[in-house]
């Protein structure tokens, strides 16, 4: 899966806050990365709020979001290399000081970097991702993973590094499992055609379903005021 750069130009207002937590969401929906879409909405929010807090409301900004290996980069642009953000032990009464506290919380690490003209204020999210191009194990893969470890007494390389010779042989021990699979529904009785084709009408929707979620994010991008 391709996931290039993009950003996005905008001004800091409160208002301009909910827009951008729509945008995303959906883009994390077409790059597969559902699962941390709540952290990062919490971070743009977080990042966003702190430029019109500390810097301005109207102050022109820049929303950028990569891939910087396994993780999701988030940062924010801004023209002032002043005001710089700081993470503060905000107590639980205080009204303010709790932005970078939450980015700190959910984020893997997170910095600025000043240069002669601007600010960008990043963090960086876990993925789960096994390669940048890559996609999130599901709860499929891991069982899958388990039962291959249970079999064959060994476990399964992990796609990034596994290197030509590791996956060969992971993918020999998927086909033998799969078979003795096979085996086990003919003694049984069962129609093994009518099985794969089962099999693999399900395979076909969970594979359907993920590109239906990205649709259905950009459905309500559109639609939402």
């Amino acid at each position: 899966m391709s996931r290039k750069p993009w950003d996005l130009a905008f001004t800091a207002e409160p208002t301009e806050v909910a827009a951008l937590r729509r945008v995303m969401r959906l883009h994390l929906g077409i790059w597969g990365l559902h699962e941390i879409a709540d952290e990062a909405q919490l971070c743009v929010s977080e990042l966003v709020s702190n430029v019109i807090t500390h810097v301005g409301p109207g102050t022109p900004a820049t929303l950028a979001v990569s891939m910087n290996g396994v993780h999701l980069r988030i940062e924010v642009h801004d023209p002032d290399t002043r005001a710089l953000p700081t993470l503060l032990d905000a107590s639980v009464d205080s009204e303010g000081g709790r932005g970078m506290a939450l980015v700190d919380a959910v984020a893997e690490r997170w910095g600025v970097e000043l240069s002669p003209d601007r600010k960008v204020t990043w963090c960086e999210l876990a993925t789960g991702l096994a390669s940048p191009d890559g996609h999130v194990e599901g709860s499929g893969v891991r069982r899958a993973e388990a039962l291959l470890e249970l079999c064959t007494g060994a476990k399964p390389p992990r796609r990034a590094g596994a290197g030509r010779l590791g996956r060969a042989v992971a993918e020999e021990s998927v086909i033998t499992v799969i078979t003795d699979f096979l085996h086990w529904l003919r003694v049984h009785g069962c129609d093994v055609e009518d099985a794969l084709d089962r099999a693999q009408t399900r395979y076909d929707a969970q594979l359907d379903g993920l590109g239906d979620g990205a649709s259905r994010s950009i459905e309500c991008l559109t639609q939402e005021p």
